[in-house]
Formats: C-alpha cells, sequence, structure tokens
C-alpha cells in the first residue's frame, strides 16, 4: 500500500481535490487541506521532508507582496463605480439612436456598448446587469425575439473576459510569470474579433428571420442631425478618454498596470462626480464590493500556494508533463485537449479557480512545446469566457435572470445562450488556427525568429525544434562514448 501511494501520489492528490470541489467545499480551504494533508502523509512515508513546510512562509508572503496583483481592486472599484454612473445607460440610449433605422440596431448597440464596458470596467456582473435593466425591456417592447435579446445581452456582458482590463488576465499574466501589459496587448485583436462574430450572428439573424430583430419604428428615433451627433461626441468621448487613460498608458509603456488601474478609478470617480450620480452611500457599497473581492482573490490564491507547494514536492509537475506532452498531434493536439478540458471544468469550477488551480500546471508543458505563453494565456481567457454562459450554471445567465421581466422564460435565457456559446468556441479555434493573432507583439521584435502565424506554421516549428533536440541529444551521447 505504501509503495502504491509513494508511486501515485500526485495522481491520487489532484483527485482529492477534484472531489472536495465537487462536494462543494470552500475552494482556497480545499486547496489549503490538500497541500497540509498530503504533505503529512509524503512526510510520513518518506517521500518528502520536513523541511519542506519552511517554504511555506516565504510563497505566502510573496503573495502578499505581489505588485501585479494591486491591479485587481484597483480595476474592481473603477468597474463598480462606472456601474453606478449611468454611463452604461447613456451610452445605449446614444448607440441605439445612432443604429435604431437599421434591422438588429438595438442588438449593433449592445455589442458595442458591451465592448465598451469591457474595456472601461472588466466586471461582468456589473455588463450583464447594466445592460439587462436597460436594453432588455426596450428591446423586448419593440418585437425582438427573447432569445435573441438575452442571448446578445449576456454574451455582450462577458466581453469583460476577453477585452482588457479583464480581472482574469491579469491573474493569468501573474501566473504565467508574463507582463499584464503583453497580455492586454495580446487580447486586444481576439476580443475585438469576438466583438465581430456576434455583430456577424446578428446579421445573419436579421437576414434569415427580419421579424426577430425589427428596426426601431420612427417615433422611437428621437434623436436626428446634429443632435445625434452632438449626443454622440458628449456620450461617447468620456469613456473613450477613460478607456486610453487605462490602457493607452499601459500599451506606451507610459504606467504599470496597477498605476493605469488607479487613474482607471480616479477618473472613474471623476466621471460619477460630473454625472452628479455618486454619493456615500453608493461609495461605501463600492468599497466593501471591492474589499470583499480581492479577499476572495488573495484567499484563493493563498490556498493555491499551499496545495502547490506539495503537489511540487510529489512531482506533480511532472505527472502533469508526461500525461500531456505526449499526446498525439503536438502542441496543435495539447491546445485542443486542453481547451476540450477547460471547457468542461467551467461548467464546475470558477474562472478564478481555473486560472490559480489548473493554469500552473499547464503552462510548463505549453512552454516546454514551444507555445508562446502570451497567445496560451489568451486562448484559456477566451475558453473560460464560455463559463459564463454554460447552461444552467452560467453566471452572467444568473445576472440576467435576477434583473430581467417576469415575461422573459429561464429556458429562453438559457437557448439564447447556446448559439453565442458555440461562437466563442468557433474563436477559440480560429485563434488555434492563426496564432499571431494574440502573439503579435512577440513576432514583431526585430532579429527574433519568425513566429508561427497559422496553426501548420506552429506544427513546422514544433518539429523542427524536436529535430533539434534530437540532434543535440545525440551530440550530448557521442561526447560521452568519446569520455568513455
Amino acid at each position: 500500500m505504501s509503495a502504491f501511494l509513494i508511486a501515485n501520489m500526485a495522481p491520487i492528490m489532484f483527485g482529492c481535490l477534484v472531489l472536495f470541489l465537487l462536494l462543494g467545499y470552500p475552494v482556497t480551504f480545499a486547496l489549503g487541506a490538500n497541500g497540509i494533508i498530503f504533505g503529512i502523509l509524503g512526510i510520513y512515508l518518506g517521500l518528502l521532508t520536513p523541511a519542506l513546510f519552511q517554504a511555506l512562509p516565504e510563497r505566502l508572503f510573496g503573495v502578499m507582496a505581489n505588485d501585479v496583483l494591486m491591479a485587481v481592486p484597483f480595476f474592481t472599484f473603477m468597474g463598480l463605480i462606472l456601474e453606478r454612473s449611468g454611463m452604461a445607460e447613456d451610452l445605449l440610449e446614444t448607440i441605439g439612436q445612432l443604429f435604431g433605422n437599421i434591422r438588429g440596431g438595438l442588438a449593433y448597440a449592445v455589442c458595442v456598448v458591451g465592448a465598451m464596458l469591457a474595456a472601461t470596467t472588466g466586471v461582468v456582473a456589473a455588463s450583464v446587469i447594466s445592460m439587462g435593466l436597460i436594453s432588455l425591456p426596450i428591446m423586448i417592447k419593440y418585437g425582438y425575439n427573447q432569445r435573441l435579446a438575452t442571448g446578445v445581452i449576456a454574451a455582450s456582458g462577458t466581453l469583460a473576459m476577453a477585452i482588457p482590463p479583464s480581472l482574469v488576465l491579469i491573474i493569468m499574466a501573474d501566473q504565467l510569470g508574463k507582463s499584464v501589459g503583453d497580455m492586454y496587448e495580446g487580447a486586444m485583436v481576439p476580443g475585438l474579433m469576438l466583438v465581430g462574430f456576434y455583430m456577424i450572428f446578428v446579421l445573419i439573424m436579421s437576414i434569415i428571420k427580419p421579424n426577430s430583430c425589427p428596426a426601431l419604428p420612427p417615433e422611437a428615433r428621437t434623436l436626428h442631425g446634429m443632435k445625434l451627433f452632438v449626443r454622440v461626441v458628449t456620450t461617447m468621448l468620456p469613456p473613450l478618454i477613460l478607456i486610453f487613460l487605462v490602457l493607452g498608458t499601459i500599451f506606451m509603456g507610459v504606467a504599470t498596470p496597477t498605476e493605469g488601474g488607479a487613474m482607471g478609478g480616479t477618473g472613474a470617480l471623476i466621471l460619477a462626480l460630473l454625472r452628479k450620480r455618486i454619493n456615500m452611500k453608493l461609495l461605501k457599497q463600492a468599497l466593501e464590493s471591492t474589499a470583499r473581492l480581492t479577499t476572495f482573490v488573495v484567499f484563493i490564491l493563498v490556498g493555491a500556494r499551499v496545495f502547490s507547494l506539495t503537489f511540487y514536492g510529489v512531482s506533480g509537475d511532472l505527472w502533469v508533463e508526461h500525461l500531456l506532452s505526449g499526446l498525439p498531434g503536438g502542441a496543435i493536439g495539447f491546445l485542443i485537449v486542453v481547451n476540450v478540458m477547460v471547457f468542461f471544468l467551467a461548467f464546475f469550477l470558477d474562472y478564478f479557480e481555473i486560472a490559480f488551480i489548473i493554469l500552473p500546471l499547464l503552462a510548463p508543458v505549453a512552454e516546454k512545446l514551444g507555445i508562446d505563453l502570451i497567445f496560451f494565456g489568451v486562448l484559456i481567457g477566451m475558453n473560460l469566457q464560455t463559463s459564463f454562459m454554460h447552461p444552467p450554471f452560467g453566471f452572467a445567465l444568473f445576472y440576467l435572470r435576477s434583473v430581467a421581466p417576469k415575461a422573459v422564460k429561464t429556458t429562453d435565457i438559457y437557448w439564447g445562450a447556446i448559439p453565442f456559446v458555440l461562437i466563442q468556441l468557433i474563436a477559440v479555434a480560429t485563434l488555434i488556427a492563426f496564432p499571431q493573432l494574440a502573439s503579435y507583439r512577440a513576432m514583431a521584435k526585430p532579429g527574433d525568429k519568425p513566429a508561427a502565424t497559422t496553426a501548420v506554421d506552429l506544427m513546422q516549428q514544433m518539429q523542427q525544434s524536436d529535430d533539434a533536440n534530437k540532434k543535440d541529444d545525440e551530440a550530448d551521447r557521442l561526447k560521452d562514448l568519446q569520455a568513455k
């Protein structure tokens, strides 16, 4: 029995963690308990030494001293303040008037506003609830199909996961040991591509089922000509300035993500004050919600540090590497299997849990296969976006259900989400086929070896890398024989 435990400690440890999570235990305690219990068991079996736990305090203090994580409360606070500033309401009303004279105009407006809210708030709940409260009753009033209306609102709200300043991208950059700015820049094109896919779907629906997304009637289009132009400028200019203040300064290297988040929080407060939409009660609510989410993130990270200390001590990283690196298809096969696995894990695990537990195990394998970690992080982040849309457990669907009119059936919300989940999976497949969409910055460095631009190029590079490694191994063996 002892020999069996020693030989299979890593898979048993991982299996017990999954069991604890499925039983509903809090994630941070499930992680910490597994790490400590299996650490003690490993010491008892002679697989580990008591000195292992002497490294634990240093790892925990490392969490607290991590400057990157300071961006989490700043961006969360910025999003919560903007939610209460009325920016979403003004944007939806104005852009709805702009697109109102074409079929699907309100749905296009929701997609555009979803992208703008994602680039300013970075919080899924804020985006979905805001658009659900404001646009869903109007879309139903003017004859939109309930499934299309709820689907486009829920999907556009989840863009806050894919478009910077997404919180999950901050966490992924930290776990992958990469710059948050590089991760943001890598995610920008895939995020905008996803917005384009949503709008193409609305266009197709407006052609094959024109009654599902009619244009606004003339009496509903109250702004015309110069009035509409002035309204568009005054409504869209402040959030665009805020987007530049946050993301532009990060991309240009003027500010770190933490500094960009601090500027964003300050800018959000100024916008709310100018609109006279903020008071002490709302400010207190925003601060409490920010503290709650930040504490949640830090506690999960602490538990993950305890778990990983023991898991790496029993060579769990090597177990995962041997399990995944031998998959057929090389790097492409690895990417496909990992994305299928993450897609199904997202039915049961929160995106923070996947980022803290699963990603650190996958990253070394991806790096060994020669996969750009910025591309890998963006790809997993886009996949995790579907976790908010999975019927029946998607949080975006719960948020929308909580604010939707009673006339909207829950089954319609679920059925409305399915086409957009498929669109997100198409986007994931597109990103695998064209990795340069998320790693163009790394390729732009002069003098570097050209990076893969398609899946075929990636496979060729992997084969060349394997051939080179084999030649190096043969040369080393010849040297050893000569020395003997």
